[in-house]
């Protein structure tokens, strides 16, 4: 195999570098094997971020981020570091840099991102699980776009110790599997115990109402087994305003944590990259601060609604991926309407599940199941008893 053959099959499967790290010995999560977005810290290893310029300034991590680690003790072995956006800063899957990973369950759609690498690599079935992280939905859109399993755990539930940053007080790291059984490993070897869920389950309104037609009849097989749901609306103040209230921090904290950086390396950028990060120099510290009040009153509100066990319903993302060739503007279009409800869980903090369930003209369409915050595992352990995924 050539060189340029080989690295266009690597492109191809999210893979930056191959590796060869064994965990331990003995361990929870013994004979599986994971991927890393390149986002997170591999000792020896340098971590681009998406970005060549980042990589060489930077240079090689001294130490593993503590997600690696926990899942290195744990006895995974990892094989891979994998393409993200760059910066982390998207919603599609595409670098410039490094090229955009094929989504095997839909290879003329895109994959999304910006875990676009780990989950490029878990659907094809090159390891059991992979790391991304999920500040605007880069976990639980690329696995509805993918056919996956993902989970965006509550804020700060997982250490986020040895990760880029892109906006700290959403940033979560999260992981891909494509069956329940992985995900529940993975998940009792990261998150604390939690009590289970016994409370009902409630239909986001506005989600569905949000969500394209055909999206809402590929999920409905999956919601007919739930029996009937009670349709509410957690978000009286409108999907719209929740998503302003969701850039308004990523934005600012965006500028605030790699503006310095874009600043000097803006010639190379993606120009679409660097157009959002345009944008969030221009977010005034008062828009922040209302944003960062508005959040505050959602999240508590969020808190009391699911305190006692409640389980939200929704469809993870309004469309199915989009084709590879598809232009900005409908790419743009795509992702408004996708982080209207994204931002559900990202406001609030609550931990979102997205699971496979259907598929709209071949391509994959996701569930997502939402709890109270800390309730992550029993979370994952409830889908695992709906069995939802066909």
């Amino acid at each position: 195999m050539s060189n340029s053959t080989r690295l266009a099959e690597d492109t191809d499967l999210g893979i930056i570098k191959s590796l060869d790290i064994a965990g331990a010995a003995e361990g929870p999560l013994a004979g599986l094997s994971f991927g890393v977005k390149d986002l997170f810290d591999i000792a020896g290893e340098v971590t681009a971020f998406g970005s060549p310029d980042w990589g060489q300034h930077y240079g090689t991590a001294l130490a593993h981020a503590a997600i690696v680690s926990s899942l290195l003790d744990a006895g995974a072995r990892l094989t891979a570091k994998t393409i993200t956006v760059e910066l982390a800063y998207g919603m599609e899957g595409k670098n410039i840099h490094y090229g955009t990973p094929v989504n095997a369950a839909a290879p003329d759609r895109l994959p999304g991102g910006s875990s676009s690498g780990s989950v490029a690599l878990v659907s094809a079935g090159r390891v059991d699980f992979a790391l991304g992280s999920d500040t605007g939905g880069s976990v639980r859109i690329p696995g509805s776009y993918c056919g996956l399993w993902g989970l965006r755990p509550t804020i700060g539930a997982i250490s986020l110790s040895g990760a880029a940053p892109l906006a700290p007080s959403l940033d979560v790291p999260g992981w891909f599997a494509r069956d329940s059984k992985t995900m529940l490993r993975v998940g009792a070897a990261l998150l604390p115990t939690s009590e289970p869920l016994n409370g009902p389950l409630l239909a986001v309104a506005p989600a569905f109402a949000n969500a394209e037609e055909a999206v809402r009849d590929a999920l409905a097989p999956a919601i007919a087994r739930l029996g009937k749901l009670a349709m509410i609306d957690p978000a009286p103040e409108g999907l719209d305003s929740l998503m302003a209230t969701q850039r308004a921090i990523q934005g600012r904290e965006a500028w605030a944590s790699l503006g310095g950086f874009v600043s000097r390396h803006r010639e190379g950028m993606d120009p679409v990259v660097l157009g959002r990060f345009d944008v969030a120099s221009r977010i005034t510290a008062q828009a922040a601060e209302q944003a960062r009040a508005a959040r505050r009153d959602f999240a508590a509100r969020m808190r009391r609604l699911l305190a006692g066990g409640a389980v939200l319903v929704m469809p993870t993302s309004p469309c199915p991926s989009r084709k590879r060739d598809a232009s900005q503007e409908t790419l743009n279009t795509v992702r408004d309407a996708t982080q209207r409800v994204g931002a559900i869980s990202v406001v609030s903090g609550i931990p979102e599940l997205t699971i496979p369930v259907g598929k709209v003209d071949g391509a994959p369409v996701g569930l997502s199941l939402l709890a109270a915050p800390g309730r992550d595992l029993a979370l994952l352990e409830l889908a695992a008893k709906l069995d939802l995924a066909p």
